[in-house]
């Protein structure tokens, strides 16, 4: 619910300023699309299986929902690893050379983020690579366990985890560290605080901003990274059920940080969000006008 809340107002207040939307502002965009597409395409039926207490649909809805949770999580590494380098970029450069970053690139970046992932979630079907069930039944992703058994195995999880985690990892974190190196030489130049210019204090917002979100991603997916890292080398029965469950539910919390992130520091955000809850306001009211014991509809909204 989360999830699909904030990411939806997300969504709708880049619509709404969709000609005002910045380059970068487009990867925030599409991170809350990949989100969006995690919580509705995967969390009814994980929801629905675990009310069961058992996988349902069988290997079909299996390979399905291990496609979509790879698909949607590779695209989100992949696109905080473009937002970093795109920060590292527009704070190393002159104006000149960061107003080179148009919509145009940033929009070819993001085709080239849905290719790569969807090019990586589609390996598994062809051949390289499996999907199967969790060590605790209820949820599907890659068959860690076929690290050992077969080089087919082998050979895509190495791969996978080098391309698709470490590197992407290892970049964000680069950056941000390149970032903050510059702003601790920008604000040792100027001794007085309250000479530090808008713009500056802006840029310090942004960057921070993006770094609690790739912070809260890769914090919220470690715990699982662990536990998959641990039944690569391991059985999977060497672990308890709950010991696997709980890691994998804290990495799906992590699509619904990133609109409290936006609330917290973006002002037009929060003056968007009060806009909305303004419209929405104005719609119950409207409906409620009418005699509600003649008008079933009124009274729903009434309720």
């Amino acid at each position: 619910i989360l999830t699909v809340l904030g990411n939806a107002a997300v969504l709708a207040t880049a619509v709404k300023r969709s000609s005002l939307l910045k380059s970068p502002e487009l990867l925030t965009v599409n991170l809350a699309v990949a989100d969006m597409g995690m919580a509705i395409s995967m969390y009814p039926l994980a929801i629905a299986s675990a009310w069961n207490h058992a996988w349902l649909g069988g290997d079909a809805s299996c390979i399905y929902y291990a496609l979509m949770g790879f698909l949607f999580g590779v695209c989100s590494m992949m696109t905080l690893c473009a937002m970093a380098v795109i920060r590292f970029l527009v704070t190393n450069s002159s104006k000149s050379n960061s107003k080179k970053i148009t919509k145009n690139t940033v929009r070819i970046l993001i085709t080239f983020i849905w290719l790569y992932s969807l090019l990586w979630a589609i390996l598994p079907l062809v051949g390289w690579g499996y999907y199967g069930p969790e060590p605790f039944g209820i949820s599907c992703t890659i068959a860690w366990s076929k690290f050992h058994n077969s080089s087919n195995g082998f050979s895509f999880i190495l791969s996978m985890f080098l391309l698709c985690t470490v590197l992407p990892a290892l970049t964000i974190v680069a950056c941000y560290l390149g970032i903050a190196w510059k702003v601790h030489k920008a604000y040792q130049e100027i001794q007085n605080i309250d000479r530090i210019p808008n713009a500056a204090k802006l840029e310090k917002k942004l960057t921070l901003m993006a770094v609690l979100i790739s912070v809260g991603f890769l914090s919220s997916w470690t715990p699982y990274a662990a536990a998959s890292f641990w039944s690569i080398f391991n059985s999977s029965d060497s672990l308890q059920p709950v010991v696997t469950l709980l890691p994998c539910l804290f990495a799906k919390s992590s699509t619904a940080y990133n609109p409290f992130i936006y609330y917290i520091f973006s002002k037009t955000f929060r003056r968007e969000i009060k806009q909305l809850q303004c419209c929405c306001g104005w719609r119950v009211r409207f409906f409620g006008t009418d005699n509600s014991a003649e008008n079933p509809v009124s009274m729903m909204w009434s309720g």
